[in-house]
């Protein structure tokens, strides 16, 4: 059975101009290169990064790139917890192979949601089983990126003096999370409090695209419903498991981030604990919104300008984000690319359509 997805009038309606399906790409490559080009050298060189990277020993090198193969692994846990009948050798090549995608191609979210709907039905999991995989792991993720800013600015509250702005913006991380976590709560709580839910949903939608000349949305309802009936079952039983492993995966990241700062010679006396988490947490705010692949640009402008403000020597901040993102942005896509060969290759784990193992946790509908 597959998903039922919300609708608008336009559908089926002629692709967009020429123009307009450049615009993004464009807008994106002007953005990337503002950063490299423009921005970055106003902080440091290459020669200087890399001056910092040759300064590490190589218990600091050991150290930064198990913490980097660490957090790669991470993202795994996720996936098997919201998969049941999934390995752990399947989530693997499934997420590094999206995660190359999403790096490397402007655009790459949608392909690599394309591929990991590919593999995964390769395997014999349903369309349906992916999906709900896939929306669950974005909720908690979205949770997630709600989450740190507030868990950030709290540190930040008893470690330094309390500001207007640091208040006001942990009172909005709050109202949000707490927005976002009833609203959850509302939708699996009834088939009838869904069915409210996504009506409403589709009504703020339908508002939303009307100065655009945008027809008004349709099917929201039998959505979300669709949505609380292939998920109630694996959120009950679990929720924490998948909270967990999100938390890990985020916490993950941010420490390969502290690490780079600590071994280039950011001590806590410049940029605190508190403080990178803070200005980590609300550069992967951005992440939101997939202005670039894998948020190249976005993410080191946000991580450089936020560090430095924070106290970090603005050539140090430059060579551990740089370092960072070699870590976490770059490495993945080699690894990508083999898990990805691997997949075309390996003919072991290929099932026929909809014949991977059912578990309790899996609808008979899915």
């Amino acid at each position: 059975m597959t998903a039922v997805e919300p609708r608008t009038a336009e559908a089926g309606h002629a692709r967009k101009p020429l123009w307009r399906r450049l615009l993004g790409p464009l807008l994106s490559v002007a953005l990337v290169a503002g950063v490299f080009v423009w921005f970055l050298p106003q902080f440091t060189s290459l020669s200087d990064v890399w001056a910092s990277v040759r300064a590490l020993s190589w218990l600091e090198v050991t150290i930064l790139l198990l913490a980097a193969v660490w957090n790669l692994a991470t993202y795994q846990f996720v996936m098997v917890a919201t998969t049941p009948g999934m390995t752990l050798g399947q989530a693997t090549v499934s997420t590094e192979t999206s995660t190359a995608v999403s790096n490397t191609v402007i655009g790459g979210a949608a392909i690599s949601l394309g591929l990991t709907y590919a593999m995964n039905s390769s395997w014999g999991f349903s369309r349906s089983r992916t999906s709900v995989s896939l929306l669950v792991s974005g909720l908690w993720n979205n949770f997630a990126k709600l989450g740190l800013p507030v868990l950030a600015l709290v540190l930040l509250a008893f470690t330094a003096t309390p500001t207007t702005g640091r208040l006001v913006a942990g009172a909005v991380g709050v109202a949000a999370l707490v927005v976002a976590v009833v609203l959850l709560g509302m939708l699996l709580r009834s088939r009838a409090a869904a069915a409210r839910l996504g009506t409403a949903f589709g009504k703020i939608a339908s508002a939303v695209l009307r100065p655009f000349g945008k027809g008004p949305v349709s099917g929201w309802d039998r959505a979300t419903t669709k949505f609380r009936e292939r998920t109630v079952l694996l959120l009950r039983a679990r929720w924490h498991w998948i909270t967990l492993a999100t938390v890990v995966s985020h916490l993950s990241l941010f420490a390969v981030l502290l690490l780079a700062l600590r071994f280039v010679g950011v001590g806590p006396e410049e940029v605190s604990l508190a403080e990178a988490l803070a200005v980590f947490a609300f550069a992967r705010l951005l992440t939101a919104i997939p202005f670039t692949p894998g948020g190249l640009g976005v993410i080191e402008l946000a991580l450089i300008t936020g560090l430095s403000t924070a106290g970090g020597p603005r050539a140090l901040v430059a060579a551990a984000v740089l370092l960072f993102r070699a870590l976490t942005y770059v490495l993945p896509i080699p690894i990508g690319l083999a898990t990805y060969i691997f997949w075309r290759r390996n003919r072991s784990w290929r099932r026929e359509p909809n014949s991977a193992p059912r578990t309790e946790l899996v609808p008979e509908t899915v």
